[in-house]
């Protein structure tokens, strides 16, 4: 299938201010790309790119004094198939794992190991190991957090969220990751697209967070939030949590003044080719 993804936001800054940007998908998805990726600013200012420690596609720029707006489209084939499941799949014990991978049994700036490691322990230390043990994690937090977009905070993190029992995605996320990493389960926060293909339309289109767990020398997905294998994601980053990789890191003060994401099956890459910019 095709899934056309994109985002629109404005900011308003009341100096020029530098900003890091990460919206744009993941490398790992460059060959699955059909549209290439359009992305302008208005008013038209001077970008560059690089990749961050996490291999991350960054855009940086300098906002001006007043609003900016940054808009960027593009068209991406997915197998349409939802996420995998493999509940055979095992738990690789700290001495075996690869290198890259125990940055992601540490703790972190929302995922606080040492605060939930006895709580970890407690609930899920006699869960047999491996792919049933971590989505047992999910079940639970799926079923401890209410998901409320109304009291999302920035500076939640996973322990917060585990007492406040409230929150949006990225809580979820956080929470989930905290407690794998408690197990020495590697796991990794998402930030990425997930419309919703096959499924009824309920919230407003948004950037969706999810995780990614190392089980038997690969990394899989799972999304505490949902709960549920879903079809479409496409990654935009992934890191230690949401500070690694905000969607726009701001180097001074700035106000979000408008703000909206589309993610959508479609059906005709030659019609996609010829819609003008903006029309979604």
């Amino acid at each position: 299938m095709l899934i056309r993804y994109g985002y629109e936001m404005t900011l308003t800054c009341p100096q020029p201010t530098a900003l890091v940007c990460l919206l744009s998908v993941h490398e790992d998805r460059a060959a699955d790309i059909r549209i290439p990726e359009t992305v302008f600013t208005t008013p038209d200012v001077p970008t560059s790119t690089y990749r961050d420690l996490f291999g991350n596609r960054c855009l940086r720029l300098v906002a001006p004094t007043g609003d900016l707006t940054i808009w960027g489209d593009a068209t991406i084939e997915d197998d349409g198939q939802p996420d995998r499941a493999l509940p055979g799949a095992r738990e690789v014990p700290v001495s075996e794992l690869p290198d890259d991978c125990l940055v992601y049994l540490m703790g972190s700036r929302y995922c606080e190991t040492d605060r939930l490691s006895q709580i970890a322990w407690d609930m899920f230390g006699t869960v047999p190991p491996g792919w049933g043990r971590v989505q047992a994690i999910c079940d639970f937090v799926h079923g401890h957090i209410q998901f409320d977009y109304m009291q999302a905070r920035s500076t939640r993190t996973a322990f917060e969220a585990f007492h406040e029992r409230v929150g949006v995605c990225r809580d979820f996320a956080h929470l989930a990751v905290a407690l794998c990493r408690c197990l020495n389960i590697p796991a990794r926060y998402i930030n990425g697209h997930l419309g919703d293909i096959g499924i009824p339309v309920v919230d407003p289109m948004d950037f969706s967070a999810w995780i990614e767990v190392f089980l038997d020398g690969a990394w899989h997905t799972f999304d505490p939030r949902n709960n549920t294998p879903r079809i479409g994601r496409i990654i935009v980053a992934r890191g230690r949590d949401a500070a690694d990789i905000p969607l726009i890191n701001s180097f001074g003060p700035h106000v979000l003044k408008a703000f909206r994401v589309w993610t959508y099956e479609v059906a005709d890459l030659q019609h996609m080719q010829g819609l003008a910019e903006g029309a979604v």
